[in-house]
């Protein structure tokens, strides 16, 4: 490939880099992101485009990367068409830069409480917010190249850096030309979805995931809109930092519109409101006022925000979040000329093996495709069975993939499958629950983070596992043996058999396991 570099402090490219790609400031380290990510006037390695493409993946996100990397290596001709930024919502605007802010909010939280370990901190604590930001840019420079167009091209795969657009069931354009494919990959991923009805809001200069992470200076107050897991860790890590965090649920509590564990929910927002995070349930906002504008290039503006609750509140906050869920980009995608059907706002309608119901050429993965958990993981396992189903002739269906989702609050949350007695209920499944809380055990309450639990939903009058929810300090990392025992068909019984190490926060799913055990063990009196 060729391409210029982008340079750090170069008010042009800066200005180009925030409008057109929405990354700012132009220091080294998005500097560094964007010459991986996104270089400038980029020319393909593939001079000569080869006559037939194996696969060609549109969008350049965890579904877009793997999918392309992964028939190369593999031997086939693949392309991987790359509109903005390489590494997609996770690398720039989700995993990677929530979990280096959630990291310095953790610092926060250590602080306050090391007095309860004996750790005596004098004269306070300094929250350094451009050193943390930085340092967030920093790391994601860091990570960049697994995801940058040089790392891709080493593959072997061929990288297209423009708009991708289907023209007919077999093609696509990209900068004018039309390239011939033998399957195509749709993973153009998604957005955060904006409200329309709310009045004020679209000119307000509110703030998404998608822009977030570009602050250079801390907002004293800031209100969310949304009480999802993005609403959640940027709730408490603002909160954490020094700001004053309002969250915004139009329902009576968190998780009740996905039937999610009431026990978790209440926990999660205890532990949330202790770090000062304020809750406004049952409640929406009304209406939006530019109150003023950003005072220089990175200050911050002012906004009322009119919440229709009980009271009827007028807030103030120099940052607006909206983390009202996302919605798939399928738009100018050339779907309609490519035979491919969809659905607005929910994507590329597919069958079980993540083929397209109306062109057996076309696959869709990740946040793009209709009735899929919208999650990096998720989309990086679609990718591999787009590859497996379409080139190798495979049969691996949606169906039987066992997806984790965790939210990195403190403590964590992790759910999986049949994640609570209220979902088992809707789907109209008779279960029975085992749980394990932390108040005794031993390594939570030697880490001083005992509060939480685990509990496993089985299929009732067995140990078949349907599902969990996890809230500890490592839910994260409890619910894999979970989600590998559902994988593999082991159940609550062989959990339990399963020897755990001690001390580990991990032998309350062992409890779950022993304490199926227990209930069918024969008795001796």
């Amino acid at each position: 490939m060729t391409s210029s570099e982008w340079t750090q402090n170069d008010a042009a490219q800066e200005k180009i880099a925030k409008e057109t790609l929405g990354i700012w400031p132009l220091d080294e380290y998005n500097a560094k992101l964007l010459n991986e990510v996104h270089p400038r006037d980029f020319v393909s390695s593939a001079v000569e485009p080869h006559e037939e493409y194996d696969l060609i993946a549109i969008g350049s996100g965890a579904g877009g990367l793997v999918s392309s990397k992964q028939t190369a290596r593999r031997g086939g001709k693949s392309a991987m068409i790359s509109e903005r930024l390489a590494g997609g919502d996770c690398l720039n605007s989700g995993c990677v830069p929530s979990k280096a802010l959630l990291r310095s909010a953790k610092a926060v939280a250590q602080i306050q409480k090391a007095a309860d370990v004996g750790i005596n901190v004098q004269g306070g604590f300094v929250v350094d917010f451009p050193k943390i930001m930085a340092r967030l840019r920093q790391t994601r420079a860091t990570i960049a190249p697994a995801d940058g167009h040089p790392g891709t091209e080493a593959t072997g795969a061929h990288v297209f850096q423009g708009r991708g657009k289907l023209t007919g069931p077999n093609t696509i354009e990209v900068n004018g030309q039309t390239l011939k494919f033998k399957t195509c990959v749709l993973a153009m991923g998604g957005r955060p979805m904006v409200p329309q009805n709310i009045p004020g809001l679209t000119e307000a200069p509110y703030t998404t995931n998608e822009s977030l992470f570009n602050l250079q200076e801390l907002p004293p107050r800031m209100v969310i809109l949304g009480a999802g897991v993005i609403a959640l860790e940027m709730a408490q890590a603002f909160s954490l930092l020094g700001t004053k965090v309002t969250v915004v649920n139009r329902s009576s509590r968190l998780f009740e519109s996905k039937g999610g564990d009431p026990e978790a929910a209440s926990i999660l927002q205890e532990e949330l409101e202790k770090n000062g995070v304020i809750f406004l349930s049952n409640s929406q906002i009304k209406r939006v006022e530019t109150l003023k504008d950003s005072d220089s290039e990175n200050g911050l503006p002012l906004m009322k925000v009119t919440v229709n609750d009980d009271d009827n509140q007028e807030l103030e906050c120099e940052c607006l979040l909206i983390a009202a869920g996302r919605m798939a980009n399928v738009e100018n995608c050339g779907l309609e000329e490519g035979g491919v059907e969809y659905e607005v706002g929910k994507g590329v309608v597919v069958d079980d093996y993540a083929r397209s119901v109306s062109n057996p050429n076309v696959y869709a993965i990740g946040d793009c495709c209709a009735g899929v958990p919208r999650l990096t993981h998720m989309a990086g396992e679609m990718a591999k069975m787009a590859v497996q189903n379409s080139l190798a002739k495979d049969d691996w269906k949606l169906s039987s993939l066992v997806v984790p989702a965790v939210a990195y609050t403190e403590p964590e949350m992790a759910t999986v499958g049949i994640a609570s007695e209220e979902q088992a209920k809707q789907k109209g499944i008779e279960c029975e629950v085992y749980q394990t809380g932390l108040e005794h055990n031993d390594r939570a309450l030697l880490e001083n983070s005992n509060v939480g639990f685990v509990k496993i939903v089985v299929k009732k009058g067995t140990d078949k596992i349907l599902g969990a929810t996890i809230v500890a300090e490592r839910a994260g990392e409890m619910i894999n043996e979970i989600t590998l025992a559902m994988k593999n068909n082991l159940g609550l019984y062989a959990i339990g058999r399963n020897i755990h190490s001690y001390p580990t926060t991990g032998e309350a799913v062992m409890g779950c396991g022993l304490q199926y055990i227990n209930k069918h063990l024969p008795r001796f009196d």
